[in-house]
């Protein structure tokens, strides 16, 4: 079965020379192959609802609200027959008689299946977790569903009383993931006991599962409201505890001593070609490692010249190694409270609300808000220092960002706006919310997410950010461009852990060598690279094509360019593998030379 399975994978590297292409002039729309193409989207989509209710919760379609995915690996096989057939039905599809937007859509569902066959047959299904997801880190469900109503908390209840299975499903498929040498390392997975020890406790109400019972709705009557605690608490000392305490005995005794001692993605059976996915997967190009660890170490010595300005703006007498020594040690850049570390997050975003109506469209900007939040106390020591939360796709749900309050004095204050700028707005919490509300692509679309897109437009806004004014000191400006540091040192790292054979220590080395994060950031960043090769590659490889991109839109259209319209021809149509979204930023220019009016809209 695996053999025929991998013998029907396409190549994503042919995905768009295999097709005729979408940018010549429009057919007709009515037609039998726009039906089909509408019907196919609507069935596939409504099937990925069914098999990832966690999913379905988050981008508001609620009829599985109550159930978890089934990741059996009776169900796996299932689904990737399906994913096949899916595309044995896309190919039926007469691609000629399918209009502009239909022919985008094509290739984008084309490709997004592909991937999905990919995935299964590299077996990533094997290593579930990490020390930055799984099902130990579950409970920020509760930060991320919806509970507007009583039939919100019976469903949630109802997940509660079932989680069991839930997790010994993830446990059969580490199982299976040990048989096969498909493992995480185990330097990184030593962080993950705590994680789950913060799941087993004694009294249910302690539990980070029960908060979304602490303040329930007064429409719920107060008879139902302690009815519904009550089952809330005997599912989580009956169901929820004994299942992660069974999940605990398991990690520690079996799983973690099998897990691997080398950090390389190309240490797994066939691990180059595992490793080789992964960058095609997050980068959406065909650049070879050795070509982006190429890249990366120019990249690094580029801004390391832009750095030597600051320093000469501050006035600062030393080399670079001792001025981030200053950075590091001096207690003026860090806050001792975290609680002021929060508010200080808080303000740095509304410092950008304001400002969004110059640079981008007021038709394209999000109607549904966010809010600035702690990551939970369990989880912070491991992760990022900050993360981005969408919200629900309904707008049921704001969307957040979660922000690192663990040893504040780690966090530099210098670092606060241009992480904002990331995260937050004009980052991750615009262009997702963006593509939530277009109406009017097919579901897929709307709720699709391509990292190198994604987080180069969210590294691409630093810069942006910049252009607005918002580092407003020398020491901010350095911020930006240690951050900007940060995500070409990972091009390096991340290829050099991975392909060129680099020690941990060698990573961690190289980045206090170019970097000015603290120590605790630097350790959980190389362990966050050597538990999920290749998605650090997304940021820098994705920034660098939307610079490309507006620098020849500017060249081109001289006096015609229009920054705004600009912003809204990389946004309103949703997320989109690099090699995509140059085609529709040339269509962009090409209407704009022949002077159409609705592409320069503000």
């Amino acid at each position: 079965m695996k053999c025929c399975l991998s013998m029907l994978v396409v190549s994503c590297a042919l995905l768009l020379t295999a097709v005729p292409g979408w940018a010549s002039e429009n057919p007709p729309s009515e037609n039998a192959a726009t039906a089909a193409l509408h019907k196919l989207f609507k069935s596939a989509w409504q099937r990925e609802m069914r098999e990832n209710p966690l999913e379905a919760s988050s981008v508001g379609v609620h009829e599985y609200d109550g159930d978890w995915p089934d990741v059996s690996p009776t169900m796996l096989v299932k689904q990737q027959l399906e994913n096949i057939q899916t595309l044995v039905d896309l190919n039926k599809i007469d691609f000629s008689q399918l209009d502009y937007e239909d022919r985008l859509s094509y290739d984008l569902f084309k490709y997004r299946y592909q991937l999905q066959i990919q995935g299964y047959n590299v077996k990533d299904y094997l290593m579930p977790i990490n020390q930055l997801e799984g099902v130990q880190t579950l409970s920020i469900l509760t930060h991320t569903l919806r509970f507007e109503n009583q039939q919100d908390y019976e469903n949630y209840i109802k997940r509660l009383q079932t989680i069991n299975v839930f997790i010994d499903q993830n446990i059969a498929l580490m199982k299976m993931g040990v048989k096969e040498g498909m493992t995480e390392p185990k330097v990184v997975m030593e962080r993950i006991p705590h994680q789950i020890a913060a799941n087993v406790v004694s009294n249910p109400e302690e539990s980070a599962f029960y908060a979304p019972f602490k303040n329930m709705p007064d429409t719920i009557p107060a008879a139902e409201q302690n009815r519904l605690r009550a089952a809330a608490r005997s599912a989580i000392a009956n169901v929820l505890v004994p299942a992660y305490r069974k999940f605990e005995s398991y990690y520690d005794q079996d799983y973690l001593p099998h897990c691997r001692t080398s950090i390389a993605a190309e240490a797994l059976p066939d691990g180059k070609a595992y490793y080789a996915y992964m960058v095609r997967q997050y980068t959406t190009t065909d650049m070879t490692p050795e070509q982006i660890h190429k890249l990366g170490l120019e990249k690094v010595a580029q801004i390391h010249a832009q750095m030597a300005a600051v320093f000469k703006q501050v006035g600062f007498k030393g080399n670079y190694q001792q001025f981030v020594h200053y950075l590091r040690t001096n207690p003026r850049f860090y806050y001792k409270n975290p609680q002021h570390l929060l508010e200080a997050y808080r303000a740095a975003a509304k410092r950008v609300d304001p400002l969004l109506v110059q640079y981008f469209p007021v038709w394209l900007l999000p109607r549904v808000t966010y809010g600035v939040r702690p990551i939970p106390a369990a989880l912070a020591p491991d992760t990022y220092p900050a993360y981005s939360v969408p919200p629900a796709g309904d707008g049921s749900v704001a969307g957040y960002m979660a922000v690192n309050l663990y040893k504040p004095e780690s966090r530099p204050k210098y670092d606060i706006q241009v992480l904002t700028c990331h995260e937050g707005r004009p980052g991750h919490q615009l262009q997702i919310p963006i593509a939530m509300e277009l109406k009017d692509l097919p579901d897929f679309r709307r709720f699709d997410y391509y990292s190198s897109y994604g987080e180069g437009w969210a590294l691409y806004t630093e810069t942006l950010c910049n252009e607005m004014g918002l580092y407003d000191n020398p020491y901010s400006r350095f911020g930006f461009l240690d951050y900007q540091m940060w995500r070409a040192v990972r091009l390096v790292v991340d290829t050099g852990i991975h392909s060129e054979g680099w020690s941990r220590e060698q990573a961690i080395q190289y980045f206090e060598d170019n970097t000015a994060l603290s120590n605790q950031n630097i350790q959980t960043e190389v362990d966050r690279y050597i538990a999920w090769p290749g998605q650090a590659l997304s940021y820098m490889i994705g920034e660098i094509e939307i610079q490309n991109l507006r620098a020849k839109a500017q060249k081109e259209l001289g006096a015609k360019f229009n920054l705004k319209a600009f912003h809204a021809a990389l946004l309103e149509h949703g997320a989109l593998p690099l090699t995509i979204l140059k085609q529709v930023v040339d269509k962009w220019i090409q209407d704009c030379l022949e002077g159409k009016p609705e592409m320069v809209r503000d």
